[in-house]
């Protein structure tokens, strides 16, 4: 069972003004040297469409997957495997700048489990109760808290 990520209009204009700015930065050269050279035209245009494309990517490719013994949470490249015995605490969060988070959506969960590297995981799935239904299903022992800043 997989969940999409809820989808902030603040996330939204913090990605595309990012966008923006790289593609300001990316640009801007050609239009101060004012030239007109196809490998210089190229070589931007890749730099342009890498920049762009990676946190295109990391934003919007983000999910949230149970699979049978573990929970997939998955952003672009960047994946965790988390078994449900090792998830100990879930609580909400509107912290989502700080720590490891794939999110998009300042309406977030923290997932606290034992082999983390920073200790948590913040996401924000679409339809948190669903989720956290899913979750107790696959781990009773999880202990819920409703507020965690």
């Amino acid at each position: 069972m997989g969940f999409k990520p809820k989808i902030d209009k603040k996330f939204l204009l913090f990605i595309g003004s990012c966008m923006l700015v790289i593609g300001i930065a990316t640009w801007w050269p050609l239009f101060l040297e004012g030239g007109t050279d196809w490998p210089v035209i190229l070589t931007l245009a890749v730099v342009f469409l890498f920049s762009v494309g990676v946190i295109a990517w990391c934003s919007f490719a983000v999910r949230y997957v149970f699979h049978p013994d573990y929970l997939l949470v998955q952003g672009g490249p960047f994946r965790s495997k988390i078994p449900y015995e090792t998830i100990t605490t879930v609580g909400t969060t509107r912290d989502i700048y700080t720590g490891y988070r794939l999110l998009s959506s300042v309406d977030a969960l923290e997932l606290f489990y034992t082999h983390a590297l920073l200790g948590s995981v913040k996401i924000s799935p679409r339809d948190k109760d669903a989720f956290l239904q899913e979750l107790l299903a696959r781990n009773p022992r999880v202990k819920v808290l409703e507020t965690n800043k």
